[in-house]
């Protein structure tokens, strides 16, 4: 697909850059005040402390997307989103799935939303019904919680499985004050989910690959079972796949890709809001595999349509079709700031609870082995730190935090300090 064809009138293929623009020495120099003067939520909530909480990125614009949405501004084109937009947008996500994930999927069943969670209520209101039930995986993302409740759907809860080494292989691989080193992955339980699929009102499963916030990639065994399930129990599945370009190892598999079972129970929810930092543009994508869902949402669902903004589907088709190599350099920079949590995790702060997330810009962190009930209030007050509190992302978070890591790295060097100076000064590390 030609970029000079994607919006006439508007050139997205100017001179090239000498580099994808993603420049870390101009990250690295960013201060507190300067990412508070940007003027985003993540920084100017709690005023004085390191945004943690808020999963978005501080690292700018890829300049295609910077250059779209100027020439955008320039042609006054800011009008309610155009079915000619719309089709832009399609082709060009289709376009990322196939180069980058290998899913050669219809451009005419992809279709736009303001955000994942507007797909969500869709999915909610038109394949679970006001009444019955989904299931979801904890620690889970916190709208995913409450929303369905807004519709009259109830929530059921199954914990994830916190993998654990033999004690002896666990001992004889790090020293016996390391806090919790027997912690080397997540897996589903599989025999609670069955046991939640089998209850009569339950309709929909809520699949997030990777997961916010545990950062685990699911395997195609993993997916494949549970598809298996769905299929014995008439249960559809929620697959949110917004995370999807933060696959450290691999590739991202996006569920539908299986076979054509799941294809036919998945709805995909997906966004570059994420991997381009444009979650103020409002504009999202929902690919429908399967038929029925692409009719109901033709019929009743396409007011969400109107929703989306028209920069935002600029910016994305910019971001799709333009933003390749920033994307790569980013994830490099994003991966470095992994490895240093890891770091410290197996360093200064190994008695906290950790499993090394390996997708995902967000790590899940486990203070109950130190005695902190709330630790997001502790080290907001101790560590002038904001940090999701895990009792939001269900009842398993009781003691954990969220963290956003997708920051200068000098910043979150400056994050960890701070925190575990927070804990040496009330002797719990």
């Amino acid at each position: 697909m030609s970029t000079a064809t994607i919006l006439p009138g508007i050139d997205l293929s100017r001179t090239p850059r000498p580099s994808s623009g993603f420049d870390p020495e101009v990250i690295d120099r960013q201060s507190i005040a300067d990412l508070q003067a940007v003027g985003s939520d993540k920084w100017t909530r709690y005023p004085g402390c390191i945004g943690a909480f808020i999963a978005e990125m501080d690292f700018g614009l890829a300049p295609a997307i910077q250059r779209a949405i100027h020439d955008a501004t320039d042609r006054c084109a800011l009008g309610y989103i155009p079915d000619p937009w719309k089709r832009r947008l399609a082709e060009a996500c289709a376009l990322w799935q196939r180069e980058r994930y290998g899913w050669d999927v219809d451009p005419s069943r992809i279709r736009v939303a303001p955000d994942i969670l507007e797909i969500l209520e869709v999915f909610l209101r038109e394949v679970v019904g006001r009444g019955h039930a989904i299931v979801v995986p904890t620690p889970a993302y916190m709208p995913f919680l409450s929303v369905p409740r807004l519709y009259g759907v109830n929530v059921i809860e199954v914990p994830m499985l916190r993998r654990v080494q033999s004690v002896q292989s666990a001992q004889s691989a790090e020293s016996s004050d390391s806090g919790n080193p027997a912690a080397t992955g997540w897996d589903f339980d599989f025999e609670a989910i069955e046991r939640a699929f089998a209850e009569p009102s339950t309709r929909g499963f809520m699949l997030c690959n990777p997961h916010n916030p545990i950062g685990k990639v699911l395997t195609e065994g993993e997916m494949l079972r549970i598809s298996e399930l769905a299929a014995r129990y008439d249960v559809r599945i929620f697959s949110d796949e917004i995370h999807a370009p933060f696959v450290y190892r691999g590739r991202h598999v996006p569920f539908a890709t299986l076979n054509e079972l799941t294809a036919r129970q998945s709805m995909t929810a997906t966004s570059a809001s994420k991997s381009f930092n444009i979650p103020g543009t409002k504009c999202a994508q929902v690919i429908l595999t399967n038929p029925d869902d692409y009719e109901m949402w033709m019929d009743r669902a396409e007011w969400s349509e109107h929703q989306t903004a028209t920069i935002g589907a600029i910016a994305t088709t910019a971001a799709y079709t333009e933003g390749g190599d920033w994307y790569e350099d980013m994830l490099r920079y994003v991966r470095g700031n992994e490895r240093l949590l890891d770091s410290w995790m197996r360093g200064e702060l190994r008695k906290v609870g950790y499993v090394e997330p390996q997708g995902s810009y967000i790590a899940w962190l486990d203070f109950s082995p130190l005695g902190i009930e709330h630790p997001a209030d502790y080290f907001y007050k101790k560590a002038h730190v904001a940090l999701t509190d895990g009792r939001e992302c269900g009842r398993v978070g009781a003691g954990c935090v969220r963290m956003n890591f997708a920051m200068p790295r000098p910043l979150l060097e400056e994050c960890l300090t701070r925190m575990a100076a927070a804990l040496k000064a009330d002797g719990l590390i």
